[in-house]
This record gives C-alpha cells, sequence and structure tokens, in this order.
C-alpha cells in the first residue's frame, strides 16, 4: 500500500520530541568550545580536527527545531550561537562547504523572517543577507576555470579536485545571487554568481555522474565518483579518484546522496528563476536538462542497488559485501560482521528521491521515487535507527564518517562501526522531516525562499 507524508506523522512528532533533548544536550557541552562536534564515539559527540565544516550543523539544528515545533527557545538559541559561532564561517576561504555552513544558519533565519516566523527587524535581516552575500562570493571565489564556460568549485584538495559534496553548496551561491550579490574580480570584473552555479553543475554531471556511455571499463549508468581530477594548467579530466570511498570506480553511498538532494533541489531552483534571468542559458529547460540527466540515473541507480529497506551500505564496491548474499533484497544490518552502513547518506538521499517525485509528480512519473524517499524515512524513524537512549547524543544510529581511515568507533566484540551518529547525518534527519511535514502544513519548504 502506497504511504503518504500524514501517515507519517506520528513518527514525525516522536522525531521531534528526542531531538530537543538530543539539541540541549549538545549545545550544553559544545556552546563555548571551540572545536565543532562532528560524531559520537560511545554515544558522546566528539571534534574531529579535519576542517571546520560541521558547526553549521549543530547550530543548523536548532532553528529546524524551532522551524518545525515552534517552540521560540530553539530560536533564541540558534540566533545566538549564529551570532557567536558562524561569522567567521561567511569568510572561510579553505572550504567547499558554505551551503552547509551558512545558508544553513543565516540563510534558515532570513528564510524565517522571510515566512514570517520571526519578528521582522530592518537591521537584523541586513545582517542575515549581508553574510550570505559573502559567503556566496567567497564559495564562488574557490574557483578553476577549465575552459570558456567550463569550471567548477574546487574543494579542500586543491584547485585539482573537484567534490561530489559541493553541489550542495552551490545553495551558498545561489543565496547570494537571489540577494544581488556579484564576486568582484581584478580590475572590477563582475562574475555572476548564478555563471558559476551552472558551469559547476554541468562540470559535476559531466564528471562526477556515470551514464552509461563507455568513459571507462566502470561506467554504470547511476554510478557516482567521489571526486574528479582535472590537470589545473591545460583543463582536462585526468581521472575519478575518491578520499572517503572505497576506489575511485566504486560508488561511495554519501557521495551519490550529495549528488541526488543536491541535484533535485537545483532543478527547483531553476524553475523558480523568472525568464529573463535564464534566457541567456537558453531557458529553464535547457539548464536544468543536465541536472535531469543526473538525477535520471542516479536515482534509478539508488533504487536498484541499495538494500530493500534504502538504507545503503557505506561504499557499493566495499569488499565485504561479497559475504552478504542478497543484501540487496532484504533490510541492511547495521550489526553485520563486514561492512558498515551508513544512515547519515539514507537521510540525504531520501530528500533528493522525494523532491525529484515531487518534480516529476508523485502521482505518476515520480511515485516509485516519492514512494522511495517515504520508506526510507519511515526505515530512518524506526527503533532501529531513531535513537531512543537519553544518554546517547546522536539523533541517527548507524552513521559513519570516514571508514578507511577508520575513524568510525567500533563497538567492542564487533568487526565494523555502528551504533554511533554524525552531526550531519542528525541534521539531515531533521531536514527530511521539516520537508515532509511542510509538505503537509506548507509553505513549501525551499531555501531560495528568503526574498
Amino acid at each position: 500500500m502506497p504511504l503518504s507524508a500524514a501517515a507519517l506523522a506520528p513518527d514525525l512528532r516522536r522525531l521531534w520530541f528526542t531531538s530537543a533533548q538530543r539539541i540541549r544536550t549538545i549545545a550544553a557541552r559544545f556552546d563555548a568550545d571551540h572545536r565543532a562536534p562532528v560524531l559520537t564515539v560511545r554515544g558522546r559527540y566528539q571534534a574531529q580536527e579535519w576542517t571546520e565544516w560541521t558547526r553549521g550543523f549543530m547550530v543548523g539544528s536548532a532553528l529546524l527545531q524551532f522551524d518545525a515545533m515552534g517552540d521560540d527557545t530553539f530560536l533564541q538559541m540558534g540566533r545566538r550561537q549564529t551570532r557567536q559561532h558562524m561569522e567567521s564561517a561567511a569568510t572561510h576561504f579553505g572550504v567547499h562547504d558554505h551551503g552547509f555552513t551558512c545558508t544553513g544558519t543565516f540563510g534558515v533565519l532570513l528564510r524565517l523572517m522571510h515566512e514570517g516566523r520571526l519578528p521582522h527587524s530592518r537591521w537584523e535581516r541586513a545582517y542575515y543577507e549581508f553574510a550570505l552575500k559573502v559567503s556566496g562570493a567567497v564559495q564562488a571565489r574557490r574557483w578553476t576555470q577549465l575552459s570558456r564556460g567550463r569550471g567548477y568549485i574546487y574543494s579542500f584538495n586543491g584547485p585539482h579536485s573537484l567534490f561530489a559534496d559541493t553541489i550542495r553548496s552551490l545553495r551558498a551561491l545561489a543565496l547570494a545571487y537571489r540577494l544581488g550579490s556579484v564576486l568582484l574580480g581584478e580590475q572590477d570584473a563582475r562574475v555572476s554568481l548564478l555563471d558559476r552555479l551552472i558551469q559547476h553543475a554541468r562540470v559535476t554531471a559531466d564528471h562526477i555522474v556515470y551514464y552509461g556511455t563507455g568513459r571507462d571499463g566502470y561506467d554504470v549508468p547511476g554510478r557516482v565518483a567521489h571526486e574528479a581530477l582535472f590537470n589545473v594548467r591545460s583543463g582536462t579530466f585526468r581521472c575519478p579518484s575518491t578520499q572517503q570511498g572505497y576506489s575511485p570506480v566504486t560508488t561511495w553511498t554519501r557521495g551519490l546522496a550529495w549528488i541526488l538532494c543536491g541535484f533535485a533541489e537545483l532543478v527547483e531552483f531553476v524553475y523558480m528563476l523568472p525568464e529573463e534571468e535564464v534566457a541567456p542559458y537558453g531557458g529553464h529547460d535547457a539548464l536544468a536538462s543536465p541536472m535531469l540527466d543526473a538525477l535520471a540515473v542516479t536515482s534509478t541507480f539508488y533504487l536498484r542497488e541499495m538494500p530493500a529497506c534504502g538504507v545503503p551500505y557505506w561504499d557499493t564496491g566495499a569488499p565485504g559485501l561479497s559475504k552478504l548474499a542478497g543484501y540487496r533484497e532484504r533490510a541492511a544490518d547495521p550489526f553485520n560482521d563486514y561492512e558498515p552502513v551508513d544512515s547519515s547518506a539514507a537521510a540525504i538521499a531520501a530528500q533528493g528521491l522525494l523532491r525529484y517525485g515531487r518534480y516529476l509528480g508523485i502521482d505518476g512519473a515520480g511515485a516509485r521515487f516519492w514512494q522511495a524517499g517515504l520508506r526510507i524515512t519511515k526505515t530512518l524513524l524506526s527503533d532501529l535507527y531513531l535513537n531512543a537512549d537519553p544518554d546517547h547524543e546522536g539523533l541517527l544510529l548507524h552513521s559513519v564518517y570516514h571508514w578507511p581511515r577508520r575513524w568510525d568507533h567500533v563497538p567492542p566484540g564487533r568487526q565494523v562501526a555502528c551504533g554511533e551518529s554524525v552531526m550531519w547525518g542528525d541534521y539531515h534527519l531533521r531536514e527530511l522531516a521539516l520537508y515532509l511535514q511542510r509538505i503537509e502544513a506548507g509553505p513549501y519548504y525551499a531555501f531560495w525562499n528568503v526574498c
């Protein structure tokens, strides 16, 4: 029987009740800490020195909690933490994560004010707008030009590196563009943030996503590379790579999830733009076409390759999967002895499937993707994944960060990581829940609804 968003309402209420306690607990320990919480070890959130990219999920979670439940305590917490922790993120030139750090904090506050959920303040609004304009320009400045009309925002690995993850950070450029920002270069050259968003999206669709066209010996339609490497002198593509996946020619499932969610959101953004703004790029359909091509193959790949419950193992080529015969035909097992699952990838992918399914039509061509997104959500809200232990600081259990480096905690007596949480997994479960809640109650949840 088909699921509906309304049928999940009791599970969503349980999530928000649990979420409130987790947010308070984490804030009590990390409010004054210069380090950001990243992942849990034995149920307690720890920092992980890598890059400063997860603080926005902590702060943003309080704002999502307010958005969903209307508890002013979390609004005040999120506003205070945004001022306290996130100003430096707006000018952080060292990361490709502005769509996570600033869009999820300053952007949410501006959206809430635009929707009438916050009292209107001219100066407070100007503060949020300025932070978002700066953030988008800083993100767009992190640029590798390949040839005329082709370039990308490079990862923290350097100008040669394009990450799958960054597709969802294009929200920073989208918001800044929507607010009228531009990037000024040498001799005051004006650089369009929309143009850079479009170029990055096209290069990502071309080189991160596979279409079964014989690009290499592992060109399976819908497969995703975590990283694409380029020769920055000649502007030519060199090879796929990975940082957190098993290999360059397998699919790290969180990278696949970023592509699904990022492109689905960008398609909605493109069709929201006025015709005169997209006319130079051939119009809405021409602009969205490569994004929709990427969504068509990656969504189909996700439904075909993941376990029956929709919660993936961390990489489709992880070697231990050969010992889990028939794993696609049954629910994922977080307690197996061979490979960890990554519920954070499921939370991200579910939102992408829902948005893509809605775009196609939930009673038509998009029904299977919409229903898949609802089924994954129901699974993540079950007792197996939604943490009920008040002494465990995580919300979404059985997530992993960097399994190749073994950063993830393996409990005593176990062979692989399980039972732990990551900050982006908790955040995206909340965002997924808010998306479905607003499907029923409105208005539609869209990051660009700020003006």
